[in-house]
C-alpha cells in the first residue's frame, strides 16, 4: 500500500456562486487547488469529480469532460462519481484507488454543487424533488420534502430510544453556528442563534413535517460551493515539489453501503457506517482515543449525534449528550448545518478542513491545540452510503 498525502486543498466560500456556470466552477476548483502549491494542472496524473444534482438542477452531465477542459488534464484518466451526499468522499477514494493501482502518483479530487440561480435564489420544491431521488421510491409517497421527513423520523426514533429531547439535539445547531462565526468559508458565519431561538417556533423556525420533531434550525443549508484536493504518493510529492512535512496523510479510508430503504434496518446504529469507520481506524493503526478533531455529516442535527457515535467521540446513544456538553473537537468548521452543504463538495471539504486543523491552519478561534489525528464521516442518502477517513500528521 502506498502512503497517501494531501498535497493541497482549496475551496470556495460556501453559500452562493451567483452567475458562475458549471464549466467556470470546475475550472475555478482545478485552478484554485493547483495555485495553492503553484503547480500546473499538467502535473496531475488523474482526476475525479463528484456532484449530485448536476443533471436535475444544472442540466449538465459528463463533468469529467469539463475537468479535462483545463489545459494539461486532457487525455488523462478522469471520471465523474455520484454517491448522493457522499459524492465528494467517493471522489477522494477514486483518486486514492488510481494511485494504489499504479495508474497515477498524483491526482485531483473535486466536488461542487450549484443549487441556487444567478441571483442566489432557490426553488425549494424543485430542490426537494431532486434530492428525493436519492431515497427509495417506496419511501417517498406522502412526503413533500423527502429527506427532511425521513430524518425527522430518525430524530423521533433517536429521541425515543435514548431518552433525548428536542432541546438536546438543538444544542448541535447552536454549537455549530457558534463555530461557523469564525470560519470565513462558512455560509452562516454572520448568523448566530441561541438555544431559545432554536427551540422557539417563530419566523423561519418551524416543524418541517407534521407530528415529527425536526425544525428548521435542525437542518443543513441549501448551498452552492466547490472544493478540490490534490492527493499524492510519496513519489508524487517529489514530482510536485511538495515537502512531506507540509502535508497530512490520509492514513485510513473505507467505504460501505447499506440498503437504500430506511425501513427494516437499524439506522440508529448503521452497519455500513460503523464498518467503514472501523476499517479506516484499523488501516491507520489508530483508535478513537487518538482523534483530536472530527468532521461528521450532520445533514440534520440528529446526524451530529449519530456521527459523534460513529467516529467514537461518544458511545452509542450518548452523542446528543456529547454535544450538549460542548462537542469538543467535532465539526469545528460549523458542520453542514452552519458551514453549508454543497452536496458534491461536502465530503472533500470535511477532509480538507480536518487537514487544516492538523496543520494548524484553522482560524485561531477554532484551532484545536496539538491536534495530530482526525476522522471524517461522510454519508449519502438515508444513512446509506458511508465514506470514512482517518488523517494524521
Amino acid at each position: 500500500m502506498k502512503r497517501i498525502y494531501i498535497a493541497a486543498y482549496h475551496q470556495s466560500k460556501f453559500g452562493k456562486l451567483l452567475g458562475m456556470t458549471v464549466p467556470e466552477i470546475i475550472g475555478a476548483a482545478v485552478d484554485g487547488v493547483c495555485g495553492e502549491i503553484k503547480v500546473p494542472a499538467a502535473a496531475l496524473d488523474c482526476g475525479s469529480i463528484g456532484a449530485a444534482c448536476n443533471m436535475t438542477l444544472n442540466e449538465q452531465g459528463l463533468l469529467s469532460g469539463l475537468m479535462a477542459s483545463t489545459p494539461g488534464l486532457e487525455g488523462k484518466p478522469i471520471e465523474a462519481v455520484e454517491n448522493a451526499c457522499a459524492s465528494g468522499g467517493q471522489a477522494i477514494l477514486s483518486v486514492i484507488g488510481k494511485i494504489q493501482q499504479g495508474i497515477a502518483e498524483t491526482g485531483i479530487a473535486a466536488g461542487y454543487e450549484k443549487m441556487r440561480d444567478a441571483e442566489g435564489k432557490m426553488d425549494g420544491k424543485l430542490i426537494g424533488k431532486a434530492l428525493g431521488y436519492f431515497s427509495h421510491p417506496d419511501e417517498r409517497e406522502g412526503k413533500v420534502f423527502v429527506f427532511p421527513h425521513l430524518f425527522a423520523e430518525v430524530m423521533r426514533d433517536y429521541m425515543a430510544e435514548h431518552g433525548v429531547t428536542e432541546e438536546d439535539l438543538a444544542a448541535v445547531a447552536v454549537q455549530e453556528y457558534a463555530n461557523a462565526k469564525y470560519n470565513p468559508y462558512a455560509q452562516m458565519n454572520k448568523v448566530q442563534i441561541t438555544l431559545d431561538q432554536a427551540m422557539k417556533i417563530e419566523g423561519i423556525n418551524r416543524y418541517v413535517a407534521e407530528g415529527l420533531p425536526l425544525k428548521t434550525y435542525d437542518c443543513s443549508q441549501i448551498t452552492d460551493g466547490y472544493a478540490a484536493m490534490i492527493l499524492a504518493s510519496e513519489e508524487g510529492l517529489r514530482k510536485l515539489g511538495v515537502d512531506k512535512r507540509d502535508c497530512v496523510e490520509i492514513a485510513g479510508w473505507a467505504q460501505a453501503t447499506d440498503p437504500l430503504r430506511k425501513e427494516g434496518r437499524d439506522v440508529l446504529r448503521p452497519k455500513g457506517a460503523y464498518c467503514a469507520m472501523s476499517k479506516a481506524y484499523t488501516m491507520a493503526g489508530l483508535s478513537p482515543a487518538d482523534i483530536a478533531v472530527a468532521e461528521v455529516h450532520d445533514c440534520f442535527s440528529v446526524m451530529g449525534a449519530i456521527g459523534a457515535e460513529v467516529v467514537g467521540k461518544a458511545g452509542y446513544g450518548e452523542g446528543a449528550r456529547y454535544w450538549r456538553e460542548g462537542g469538543t473537537g467535532i465539526n469545528t468548521s460549523g458542520g453542514l448545518i452552519a458551514k453549508g452543504h454543497p452536496i458534491g463538495a461536502t465530503g472533500i471539504s470535511m477532509v480538507g478542513w480536518s487537514a487544516w486543523q492538523l496543520l494548524g491552519k484553522a482560524p485561531k478561534e477554532l484551532q484545536v491545540p496539538n491536534a495530530r489525528a482526525a476522522a471524517t464521516f461522510n454519508i449519502g442518502g438515508p444513512i446509506c452510503a458511508s465514506v470514512c477517513t482517518v488523517l494524521r500528521t
